[in-house]
């Protein structure tokens, strides 16, 4: 809308020509006189002809008048035949028709990119000699990216926006870069750019998120969220909706801890502004349920959930939200051990659903998670062959929703131990996912998923390309310091110490402590166990020196955890004075005393994968 206004404004602003009136005297009817002599009145002089730019002007009268679709296509023509192919006048128009066909639902996005293009190639070739040209040229790019997205060409998406950006950066204050919403974002000519900005950083974060590149889409979406608490007043309405936006985003990325202080501010914003029983409070507490999921903080997550259902009643919100709210609810009992509450739940949710509908799977989904948490193998199986008939019949209507369900069904079947049909359904999500672009930020997390199971039944030669390729997808979508990288990076070192080689091992395991390092902290207890394994590997290589060093890491980890760790630390410490012997009986005597002093007290602080280089 912000957008459409935009483009009225550019037109409005440019002066106009004075249309010159042309006068067309009607025809007149003279009274017959008797024959046989008539007399006739003068012949009228011939209307002038009007001016091409009079002709011009009014058809973009016309044009600007118009609203409706069927006007509008028809003030276009009228004004396509009255100007230049080149004239710009022409690309303001395309431009509009192609944002008004844009917005309407039965849009053709093909007719739109086609509008927009024509847009930008008039504007290109012509010269931009204000701020506005490059702002019109902007928002076409704009028009351009948008309707490649509705076509699933997302890297023409991403070339148009990109472009688009790239115009109106030099137009934007400083101070909306830095966030401070007491900028101002007009121009010379009195058009505020930022509307316009902050429509190409949303669509930016959408592509982005489409071509599974989430890590990056966030930083358009938190650059969308800065433009807009500079035009929106403060405590908008609109605001807490955008927050929510953010915080819903670092949830799809598991990055809960940065999602809660979203949340919680898209709460005050809804609540100060709707009131404590609003349906958009509601939903910010459904989220926020989820984040504290995440988060296992299971109580606050209950709690959160049963505010919101309570709203979403009284304000008779649609079942299907109130049945997945119900299903969420489920699951954080289950998350918190009341396995006979959760199935209660969600039997009184079974009777409410279609036989064959995609909550009906979902709802069998969480009955088998509660049913193996419970020892039920029987029970449980039967639930995930009724789950798995659903999604078989909506492969072909809902193939992302299905893939995920797969992933969850996978994973139970893993819980019971079958291991091969845990395989076998991961291995389908993944090809389905391959076929869902908007879906690609899943590929890494199946792929590791996979390449674990193969690892974990020992079929170690066919686990290695899963987990490889595994992780350069992750790195791709989720940064390379996502903590998920690496948990994949060190089951790639697990399976190559399986096939005896340790020093590949070495340099995966080194890979994976240097993201733990930042993403999870070198105390973790998987950090610690991370360099446990590095420290074996160097140990299998009879790298002593560098298996002492990482030991001696391992020792001072564990000791930091104090007494809870009494049992890892003993181990760490008979480890290190086994390799120590082992260093001692491979050492000249002569060696030994200046090659194994002892390892310092304080941690070394050379950063392990130089030390895996080395």
């Amino acid at each position: 809308m912000a957008l459409r206004r935009a483009v009225s404004l550019l037109l409005r602003q440019r002066p106009r020509t004075t249309i010159v009136p042309t006068l067309v005297p009607k025809a007149l009817n003279p009274p017959l006189l008797p024959y046989p002599r008539r007399h006739f009145s003068p012949r009228p002089p011939p209307p002038l002809p009007a001016s091409a730019a009079a002709v011009a002007d009014a058809a973009e009268e016309a044009f600007e008048a118009a609203s409706s679709t069927n006007d509008l296509f028809a003030a276009f023509s009228r004004l396509e035949a009255a100007v230049p192919p080149s004239d710009k006048r022409l690309a303001l128009a395309c431009l509009k028709l192609g944002q008004h066909l844009d917005s309407s639902a039965s849009g053709d996005p093909s007719r739109v990119l086609k509008l927009a293009l024509r847009s930008v190639g008039i504007l290109e070739s012509g010269s931009r000699s204000s701020d506005s040209d490059a702002v019109s040229l902007a928002m076409a790019l704009h028009l351009a990216g948008s309707a490649s997205l509705d076509l699933t060409r997302f890297h023409d998406a991403l070339s148009f926006l990109s472009r688009s950006l790239r115009l109106l950066s030099p137009l934007l204050p400083s101070k909306v870069e830095e966030g401070s919403s007491s900028a101002s974002g007009d121009d010379s000519q009195g058009f505020d750019v930022r509307p316009v900005a902050h429509a190409v950083r949303l669509q930016l974060a959408n592509v982005k998120t489409a071509l599974g590149r989430r890590e990056e889409a966030l930083v358009d979406l938190r650059a969308s969220l800065d433009l807009k608490e500079a035009i929106l007043p403060p405590g908008s309405r609109e605001l807490g909706a955008a927050y929510r936006d953010l915080a819903e985003a670092h949830a799809g990325v598991l990055d809960f801890k940065q999602a809660l202080p979203l949340c919680q501010r898209a709460m005050e914003l809804h609540e100060s502004t709707l009131g404590k029983n609003s349906v958009e409070l509601a939903h910010d507490r459904r989220l926020l349920g989820v984040i504290y999921t995440g988060l296992e903080q299971h109580e606050q997550a209950l709690e959160q959930n049963e505010m919101s259902r309570k709203v979403m009643k009284n304000w008779g919100v649609a079942d299907a939200e109130l049945l997945h709210a119900e299903i969420d609810a489920a699951n954080i009992k289950i998350a918190l051990g009341k396995f006979d509450e959760a199935v209660s739940v969600l039997k009184d949710v079974a009777k409410k659903v279609e036989k064959d509908s995609e909550v009906r799977a979902l709802v069998f989904i969480s009955m088998a998670k509660a049913l193996a948490n419970q020892e039920k193998v029987g029970d449980t199986k039967r639930c995930l062959e009724i789950a798995c008939d659903i999604l078989e019949k909506k492969e072909l209507s809902a193939p992302d929703m299905v893939a995920e369900g797969y992933v969850e069904v996978s994973s139970l079947y893993e819980m019971v131990n079958e291991f091969d049909k845990a395989i076998s359904l991961m291995k389908r999500s993944l090809g389905m996912l391959e076929r869902s672009p908007q879906a690609q930020h899943l590929e890494g997390n199946v792929a590791a998923r996979i390449g674990w199971l193969l690892l974990l039944t020992g079929k170690v030669t066919e686990a290695v390309p899963y987990l490889e390729d595994a992780v350069e997808r992750m790195k791709e979508n989720f940064g390379p310091k996502h903590y998920g990288v690496g948990y994949v990076y060190n089951n790639l070192g697990a399976a190559y110490m399986e096939m005896d080689r340790p020093q590949s091992a070495a340099q995966m395991f080194a890979l994976a402590k240097e993201v733990m390092d930042v993403s999870l902290g070198p105390h973790h207890s998987d950090t610690i166990e991370t360099c446990q394994s590095l420290a074996n590997a160097y140990n299998a290589m009879e790298s002593y020196a560098l298996a002492m060093e990482f030991q001696k890491r391992v020792v001072d980890s564990w000791r930091s955890h104090g007494p809870s760790a009494r049992d890892e630390l003993k181990e760490a410490v008979r480890l290190y004075e086994q390799i120590k012997m082992k260093a001692l009986a491979f050492l000249s005597p002569e060696d030994s005393a200046i090659a194994l002093p002892e390892p310092r007290e304080q941690e070394v602080s050379s950063d392990s994968a130089k030390v895996a280089q080395q």
